[in-house]
C-alpha cells in the first residue's frame, strides 16, 4: 500500500498543473478545475467530500495523492474571549493561531513558520529553533479553522488577517505570498487584501519585493526602538538592517504602493518609554507617512524586560499626537492562555 511519503500534496499544484494530470490520466481536463474547487473554495479536507466526482476517480486521488491539511490538537479560551490553538501538521509539528475579537472585528493571527530563526529578546517564539516553512496550504488552512471559529463561538465572520504568530513571513516568502493569493482569490476565501497585514521584524530587500511584486496587503514593521543600539539590543536581525537601511526600503515601499506601513512599538519598562525614545520614534516616522501601534508588553518566562507602567505609556502616545502622527494603543489579548503577542511558544 502506498505510504503518504510517496504522495504529493494536492495543493502544491496549480490549476493548469491539476488539469494536466487529469489529461495524462485519460480524465476530461474540467476535472482539474473541479477538484481546484474543492481544494481552495470550498475547503475540502478529504477526496471523498468531492461528491461531483465517481468514487473510481476519488479513489484514483487517494492512491496518488494526499491532502497535508491541519488538525487541531489543543484549545483554549482566555477570560477575555481570545482563543488559541495548537494546530499539528501533517509531520506532527505544531504551530499555533489564535482569534482576536473585538467590538469592531474579529481577526486570525496566524503563524508563517514552525518556530523562528531571528531570536528578538523580547518574543517566545523567538527562543525556538525554526524547524521549517509552512506550506501555502497550511497557512491558508489556519485561516479556514479560525474562521469557523469566529462563527460557531460568536456568530460572526472573520474580518482580519495578521501574520504575526510564529516565524518572520518574509524569510517564508514564496509560501506566504501563494497562501495570501488563495486566500483573497474568487476562487479561494475571497477575502479583500486590505484586510490582510502581514508583519515583518525589518528585512529590507524583501520589504522591496513586496513593492515591486505589487503587494496589495498591508505591512507591519516591528520596530521597538527607533535607536540603532537599542534595537540591535533586542533585534539581532537590525545588526543587518539597519534603521537607514530600513528607512530607504519602506519609502520605497511606499512610493510603489501607496500603502502606509505601520510601525509596532512594543513599550518595555525603563528601556524605551521615556519622551527621548518617542521623540526618536517621531523623527523616524518622518520617513514615510504611517501609523503608529503602540502595544503593551506581555512578559514572557525568562525574558529580560517589563511591562512599562500606563503613565508613561500615556505620556508616549501623547508626545506622538503632538507631532500629529496617528497612534493607536493595543492592549493585551489573551495573556492569561500565553496567547498575546510575543507569547506563543506552544505552551498547553
Amino acid at each position: 500500500m502506498q505510504t503518504i511519503a510517496t504522495k504529493e500534496d494536492i495543493r502544491r499544484l496549480s490549476l493548469a498543473q491539476l488539469e494536466e494530470a487529469f489529461v495524462n490520466a485519460g480524465q476530461p481536463k474540467f476535472r482539474g478545475r473541479q477538484v481546484y474547487e474543492w481544494l481552495w473554495h470550498k475547503s475540502s479536507r478529504s477526496f471523498t467530500e468531492m461528491s461531483n466526482l465517481s468514487k473510481d476517480l476519488r479513489a484514483w486521488l487517494d492512491t496518488n495523492f494526499v491532502i497535508n491539511s491541519i488538525g487541531t490538537a489543543h484549545y483554549q479560551k482566555s477570560n477575555d474571549g481570545t482563543i488559541k490553538c495548537g494546530f499539528k501538521l501533517f509531520d506532527n509539528k505544531i504551530v499555533e493561531g489564535v482569534l482576536i475579537p473585538t467590538s469592531d472585528r474579529m481577526t486570525a493571527c496566524i503563524s508563517s513558520q514552525v518556530g523562528c530563526s531571528l531570536t528578538c529578546k523580547f518574543c517566545a517564539t523567538g527562543k525556538m529553533e525554526r524547524l521549517r516553512n509552512l506550506e501555502p496550504g497550511e497557512i491558508y488552512d489556519q485561516v479556514v479553522e479560525i474562521k469557523r471559529q469566529a462563527e460557531s463561538n460568536y456568530q460572526i465572520p472573520l474580518s482580519n488577517i495578521v501574520y504575526m504568530g510564529m516565524g518572520e513571513p518574509l524569510l517564508n516568502y514564496a509560501n506566504v505570498m501563494a497562501s495570501i493569493e488563495k486566500i483573497t482569490s474568487p476562487e479561494g476565501l475571497g477575502m479583500a487584501a486590505r484586510r490582510i497585514t502581514v508583519s515583518t521584524a525589518g528585512i529590507a530587500k524583501m520589504i522591496k519585493k513586496l513593492a515591486d511584486d505589487g503587494a496589495k496587503f498591508n505591512l507591519a514593521l516591528s520596530l521597538h526602538a527607533a535607536n540603532d543600539e537599542k534595537r540591535s539590543h533586542i533585534m539581532p536581525i537590525n545588526d543587518s538592517n539597519t534603521l537607514e537601511n530600513l528607512a530607504e526600503a519602506l519609502k520605497y515601499f511606499y512610493a510603489k504602493t501607496g500603502t502606509r506601513p505601520t510601525f509596532e512599538y512594543i513599550i518595555f519598562k525603563d528601556f524605551n518609554d521615556t519622551l527621548t525614545d518617542a521623540a526618536e520614534l517621531a523623527d523616524f516616522c518622518k520617513n514615510v507617512p504611517c501609523k503608529v501601534n503602540v502595544i503593551e508588553y506581555n512578559p514572557i518566562e525568562g525574558g529580560e524586560f517589563q511591562k512599562a507602567d500606563d503613565n508613561k505609556i500615556d505620556a508616549f502616545c501623547r508626545f506622538l499626537e503632538s507631532k500629529n502622527i496617528i497612534v493607536n494603543i493595543r492592549r493585551s489579548r489573551g495573556k492569561d492562555i500565553d496567547a498575546a503577542c510575543g507569547q506563543l511558544a506552544n505552551k498547553f
